[in-house]
């Protein structure tokens, strides 16, 4: 998975053909976000037919708390992908930063030694977006201000932060976490999980900011070409760099909700949660060579890939199958992409 991008031959380089009108791309844009319907529609007839259950309230809600907490991290994966970019540590800070904050609140006396109890319970959720907007402003000034390749700096990110947790833990897990920790994991408002609230949330504002806003445009003209959005007076760096700091943050509040619905954090959390992301950005029409796919295309993806999911729990599939389901879905989507789209992925 390469992060190559294309360049144009000079700043006075001649403007590409327009794709045509602007209504007539603002059309065909949205049915590509309606790719997925039908599909989603199909696994929910078969879902019933497997078991009724599926389409019951109650395992409606199931699979969307489910998958809220990745599908967070799914959003914030999406935003640095659309510019031309990968973020592999995002699994790792999924699990790092509520783990910090439980570190530094949890009184020890409650957890076999567990935790230091430096700091008041209140904090915790600071800390937790804290230690993501750390983790994204270094990877930037790697990535940014450096110019190392970002799929190895993640990468290597992501087994820093893996043997952080687990040095901090000692590979064990905190428990008897506070009710600042817990709480948007594990309440619920109007009867429905607060996570998946915020999930939504998340992504309407996402949809907003990417689809309508100069800062989305500025994304996918990076993603596009980063010369020519250099060119065209884009503050090229500043915008990866913000782009990698909401994307860790993101997924820091994407752990803490996971934390907070199993009031744990284990030294594993997060653990193979990366395969599961690309396998819905793909899916959801994000292109791993940048400035191509929406956040409401990302939702359907990750949707569509739980309810496949639920219904193969349903249907009695041991869940040892689930990163085959992964991995498949992952290649089936850039076959797909490759054939619509006529490029190669390089």
């Amino acid at each position: 998975m390469s992060e190559t991008l294309s360049t144009a031959a000079s700043p006075a380089a001649a403007p590409p053909p327009s794709a045509g009108p602007p209504s007539r791309t603002l059309a065909i844009a949205r049915l590509r976000d309606l790719a997925l319907v039908p599909a989603i529609i199909a696994v929910a007839v078969v879902g019933f037919v497997v078991n009724p259950v599926f389409l019951s309230s109650d395992n409606i809600i199931n699979v969307l708390q489910s998958m809220s907490e990745i599908a967070i991290v799914v959003l914030a994966q999406t935003i640095v992908l659309i510019t031309g970019k990968m973020d592999l540590s995002l699994e790792s800070t999924f699990g790092l930063a509520p783990g910090i904050a439980a570190w530094l609140v949890i009184d020890p006396a409650l957890t076999r030694g567990l935790g230091l109890d430096v700091l008041p319970s209140a904090w915790a959720v600071p800390v937790v977006l804290a230690v993501g907007a750390l983790v994204g402003a270094f990877n930037g000034l790697l990535i940014v201000r450096f110019g190392l390749n970002g799929f190895i700096v993640t990468l290597g990110m992501l087994i820093v932060l893996r043997g952080l947790l687990t040095g901090i833990s000692g590979g064990k897990t905190f428990f008897a976490l506070p009710e600042s920790m817990t709480y948007l994991g594990s309440a619920s408002w109007f009867g429905v999980p607060v996570s998946i609230w915020v999930s939504l949330l998340l992504f309407a504002v996402g949809i907003v900011v990417l689809g309508y806003t100069r800062a989305g445009r500025a994304l996918y003209a990076i993603g596009g070409n980063v010369d020519a959005a250099r060119a065209a007076g884009i503050r090229t760096d500043r915008v990866l760099w913000i782009a990698l700091i909401v994307a860790s943050m993101l997924a820091a509040l994407a752990g803490l909700l996971i934390s907070g619905r199993l009031a744990s954090v284990p030294a594993a959390q997060g653990s193979g949660a990366i395969f599961q992301v690309f396998a819905a950005a793909v899916i959801g029409g994000v292109s791993l060579n940048g400035g191509k796919g929406t956040v409401f295309g990302a939702f359907t993806g990750v949707l569509l890939l739980f309810m496949i999911i639920n219904v193969l729990t349903l249907a009695g599939v041991p869940a040892q199958w689930t990163n085959f389901l992964n991995g498949t879905v992952i290649l089936v989507a850039l076959v797909v992409s490759r054939i619509t789209g006529g490029k190669a992925q390089t």
